[in-house]
């Protein structure tokens, strides 16, 4: 079976636009790049660490305003689509962490919960020692 994927090039270049607009200052400009690229259903197509990779990016960027703006929550609410899916099909708390800060950002609370608790346990089971499981750990307690 053939899937028309994005190419490599293409992605890389979307991601090297959204870095140079937020580099440069324009963060609402940079997260509605992150939003049209989530969008494209070819985003979903990509291989899972490349999608890992790139939602990575944006939600653990530094430097980002505390309080989300509108083109943040865009941003945000277009990446739980991809971030579900690798929740789903893969179960890596890594991919936990990224989707509850999601819901974080887009204001739910409760659901982040569950989401960082059930990576958590996932981890727990995989290395208690982690520093994953300390991170899920803190993001919970900061809820």
């Amino acid at each position: 079976m053939y899937r028309l994927v994005m190419p490599n090039e293409t992605l890389v270049q979307a991601v090297k636009t959204i870095v140079a607009l937020a580099r440069g200052g324009d963060l609402d400009a940079a997260y509605k790049g992150y939003r049209d690229l989530f969008q494209k259903p070819e985003f979903l197509k990509q291989r899972p660490e490349d999608q890992r990779q790139v939602l990575r990016l944006m939600i653990l960027a530094k430097g980002v305003p505390s309080t989300p703006t509108e083109a943040m929550i865009d941003a945000h609410r277009a990446a739980v689509p991809a971030l579900t899916e690798l929740v789903s099909i893969h179960g890596d708390p890594g991919d936990h962490e990224l989707l509850g800060l999601c819901h974080v950002v887009l204001g739910n609370v409760e659901s982040a919960d569950k989401i960082f608790r059930a990576g958590l346990k996932i981890e727990r089971e995989r290395n208690p020692q982690s520093d994953l499981c300390g991170t899920l750990m803190k993001r919970i307690s900061l809820l």
